[in-house]
């Protein structure tokens, strides 16, 4: 028995790396989402509402800022690499139910961005926009000011893999995790708040954990 429960220690990290990257890739190669149902060794759960989403590299990956601003800025990922980072650990809520604990994230805040591109006075919100060509996000824009409120390049002390929405996503530290847009690639500065893709589908625009779409978690810390 202790014998089994040695070896069982022993194995158990490469045991769940290899059920993470077989779901990832299951989740990759499926439009339906059902493989978002299955559970996993991290705690997340993997799911996009793209059929299929193209791959970014450091050579491909493009983040464009625009809209209201005085300094439209297109950013490759050395250029965000370059710049200051920001590390942030949090629990990770999803409006579904489940949460990943203690989570990090690191990148640039997005603050940093806003005020190099000069957001204009008539500027109010922000739109986000992805390259998997179909999802979509919003925030205001004293939301988008949070110190805890990334570009992140990082998550869980490694690169943003291409299942969890690399090379760059966005992630909202407060807010449940449908505001964490994954496959970043435009932040467009508009005069009003724009609904997002759950958004439009009856989710809640201001999604605090604990204050949203009528659930009752416990704020993330």
């Amino acid at each position: 028995m202790l014998g089994l429960g040695a070896v069982g220690v022993a194995t158990a990290p490469y045991v769940q790396r290899g059920m993470e990257a077989f779901l990832g890739a299951a989740a990759d190669k499926d439009p339906t989402g059902l493989s978002g149902l299955l559970p996993n060794g991290g705690g997340f759960r993997y799911y996009s509402v793209a059929a299929s989403v193209p791959r970014k590299d450091a050579r491909s990956y493009r983040l464009r800022i625009d809209g209201l601003v005085d300094n439209p800025t297109t950013y490759t990922l050395a250029d965000l690499r370059s710049l200051p980072q920001t590390r942030v650990v949090r629990d990770v809520q999803c409006v579904t139910g489940w949460r990943v604990p203690d989570t990090p994230f690191e990148g640039v805040k997005l603050s940093h961005l806003l005020d190099a591109a000069g957001v204009l006075p008539e500027g109010r919100a922000i739109r986000f926009t992805c390259f998997d060509g179909t999802y979509s996000e919003s925030l205001t824009l004293s939301q988008s000011r949070r110190d805890d409120v990334l570009v992140a390049l990082r998550m869980q002390d490694k690169p943003v893999s291409h299942t969890h929405g690399g090379p760059v996503r966005l992630y909202v530290a407060p807010m449940y995790f449908y505001k964490s847009a994954k496959w970043l690639s435009g932040i467009t500065v508009t005069p009003g708040v724009v609904p997002g893709y759950w958004e439009e589908r009856g989710y809640d625009v201001d999604a605090w954990v604990g204050r949203s779409n009528g659930r009752t978690d416990t704020p993330t810390v």
